[in-house]
């Protein structure tokens, strides 16, 4: 698959630009807000760490060249935007809902996801998936695998 000029340069400035950001969060690790500054001015743009933060990862997926979603966490999304955003089937996702592991709601005869609920969902799920990839780590080096 071949890109552009354009979107090489494109990626290229998404890198060089979460890394920036990514410097100034390391170096206010503990403000509530955080300056963005502007090479050719002299003001710096404040912004709350939350957004720095998001700007930072959507710049790194842009420069990996990854599709970008933002969804607001009070939105209802339908079944399958939420398997879309998930990477699992509509009926997968469904189970999921089924086993309560994700709050949801009828509209009708129609399910709607609330986005906060699907991410709280997911962080779980990675949080379980470093938790058991930590856990092969320890039991492969404790069996002199390493």
């Amino acid at each position: 698959m071949s890109t552009t000029p354009l979107a090489e340069a494109s990626a290229r400035a998404a890198k060089v630009a979460a890394y920036r950001v990514h410097n100034i969060l390391r170096t206010h690790p503990d403000d509530e807000v955080v300056p963005l500054r502007d090479p050719d001015g002299d003001e710096d743009l404040t912004v709350p760490r939350g957004a720095a933060e998001l700007l930072q990862r959507i710049l790194a997926a842009m420069a990996a060249g990854t599709p970008v979603t933002v969804v607001p966490d009070h939105a209802e999304l339908t079944t399958q935007q939420a398997a879309d955003l998930l990477g699992v089937s509509r009926p997968y996702l469904i189970g999921i809902l089924e086993r309560g592991e994700i709050d949801y709601r009828m509209v009708g005869t129609h399910r709607r996801v609330r986005a906060d609920s699907l991410r709280a969902y997911s962080d779980r799920m990675i949080a379980e998936q470093r938790s058991a990839a930590d856990e092969l780590t320890r039991i492969a080096a404790e069996a002199g695998l390493y």
